[in-house]
């Protein structure tokens, strides 16, 4: 495959001297691009464009095309794995993903598929050959997968939920229950993102958006835990252990100290976390990730501007900091907006990197 020419973000991941902050955004491919908007109709569906590895290919790169990220990141969804699992994945106009069968019982744990994600999700891995062929070293690759809490969380509740009484109902009630799918669900999602990097993809990252849906103690039982687990197994494996894992809990700040030991090489934080407290907290163990408040994009250029001066100037001088929004980006975002926003962080950003 290609060299790479721009590893800014590789080399933030892990701390090394950059020139200026690496920049990118969490759904950078999506409907907020009019481009994004022609090619999904022209697939027929959301599913049947993520399943196409042509056309997610096309999706990757459309941001590529208008702004100068330094990272692309694969085009799927995070619940391909409870689909091959057998769940039957679709999605309802308004209502976001919908399962037709849940997990509440042993039986129904017991009733899900066996799981190879080189065979059962072929059609990731060919998106992922053929984005990493598109990109011809322009920029590193990002693969994902959702974090086991959050795989669970669709599972058990068959779809999103506002106060998740099933699945929390499940973890603290049957917490053996509870335990064989959130181990289930890791080694799944170890053989997920490993099938991905043997497929290119150059970092990883594990999406845990309702962590912060649990308590503390909840947290490090039911979410910490199993990604911990992955990041072990990733980490022993040759062929694997050297690609960097980024870590994002929504609604995780307050427990950085230990997210922070859990083994990944970056953490993801959101807008509601100051990123001067996330980095004298975590000192330099990993890196940080984020973390404008997406719904800044709604605001004027020069404010988008001031904002983005102001993180830069909270995270401070050095290396270790990777720019993006604290979740993804909102589809109603003008994407000259977006441009004011990268052009923030390309023009300021290199004084922080003085002497690196």
């Amino acid at each position: 495959m290609s060299e790479l020419k721009n590893d800014r973000f590789l080399r933030a991941l892990q701390r090394q001297p950059v020139d200026r902050t690496p920049v990118w955004m969490m759904r950078q491919a999506g409907r907020y691009l009019p481009e994004y908007r022609a090619t999904r109709k022209q697939a027929g569906s959301f599913l049947d464009l993520c399943k196409n590895a042509e056309l997610a290919c096309e999706v990757t790169m459309q941001p590529l095309r208008r702004y100068p990220m330094d990272a692309a990141i694969l085009f799927s969804d995070i619940l391909t794995v409870p689909d091959a699992l057998g769940l039957g994945l679709y999605f309802e106009e308004g209502e976001g993903p919908r399962f037709r069968k849940t997990v509440r019982s042993e039986e129904d744990l017991a009733g899900l598929n066996s799981f190879t994600a080189d065979d059962d999700l072929a059609y990731v891995m060919n998106a992922v050959r053929t984005i990493r062929a598109e990109l011809n070293g322009k920029v590193p690759l990002i693969g994902f997968s959702g974090s086991p809490w959050t795989l669970a969380t669709y599972m058990v509740e068959g779809g999103s939920s506002k106060d998740f009484a099933n699945v929390k109902g499940m973890a603290y009630d049957k917490p053996a229950l509870m335990h064989g799918l959130l181990s289930l669900l890791a080694d799944a999602v170890a053989d997920y993102l490993a099938a991905q990097i043997r497929a290119g993809a150059q970092a990883v990252q594990i999406f845990d958006t309702w962590g912060g849906s649990l308590s503390a103690a909840g947290y490090r039982e039911f979410s910490l835990a199993y990604m911990q687990r992955i990041i072990t197994r990733l980490q022993g494996q040759p062929e694997t252990r050297d690609v960097p894992v980024i870590v994002f809990t929504k609604g995780g700040g307050q427990w950085l100290t230990s997210i922070a030991d859990c083994g990944a090489q970056g953490v993801g934080i959101d807008w509601t976390t100051d990123i001067a407290l996330a980095r004298a907290e975590v000192g330099d163990r990993v890196a940080l990730q984020g973390n404008m408040d997406p719904s800044m994009l709604f605001a004027s250029p020069a404010r988008i501007r001031e904002e983005v001066a102001s993180i830069l100037a909270g995270f401070g001088h050095g290396s270790g900091h990777i720019f993006n929004l604290g979740h993804g980006i909102t589809p109603g975002v003008n994407p000259d907006h977006v441009t004011a926003f990268v052009d923030a962080v390309q023009e300021l950003s290199p004084q922080y990197h003085l002497g690196d």
